[in-house]
């Protein structure tokens, strides 16, 4: 087939768009606590969430499910995995609460996804070896 048999149609150009298919969506939180010698453990962070879900939303408006997928003690930093629909909640929740046991503290939210692998790296943290 000759160049001049080819007829010179206009290109035609489909914009496709994926909707996230992921049910949930995962954050990294750290806990930052007023006395740096506090410690909690995996339950009692869990625990303080829910009660300041209960705090900001009641009863009925608190009781989505959401999971403490990673805990670390020492560096109170966590993987909590929610549904989209409490995702906005669970993250207000967070933000506004303000005490544990008479003692101030703050959520500090470091990485949102709706895919579990894009938290096993964070490019704020990466160290690059130049030779």
């Amino acid at each position: 087939m000759r160049r001049a048999d080819i007829k010179d149609e206009p290109a035609t150009y489909e914009r496709l768009v994926y909707k996230n298919t992921s049910v949930y969506h995962y954050m990294r939180i750290s806990l930052v606590l007023e006395n740096e010698n506090t410690r909690l453990s995996a339950a009692q962070l869990k625990q303080l969430i829910v009660s300041g879900l209960r705090d900001l939303y009641g009863e009925v408006g608190s009781a989505f499910p959401f999971d403490l997928l990673k805990f670390d003690a020492r560096a109170l930093t966590g993987v909590l995995r929610v549904y989209n629909s409490g995702l906005v909640k669970l993250w207000s929740a967070l933000t506004l609460l303000g005490s544990y046991q008479n003692e101030r503290c703050s959520f500090r939210v470091t990485q949102v996804s709706p895919f579990l692998l894009t938290l096993s790296g964070n490019s704020r943290e990466l160290e690059l070896e130049l030779d």
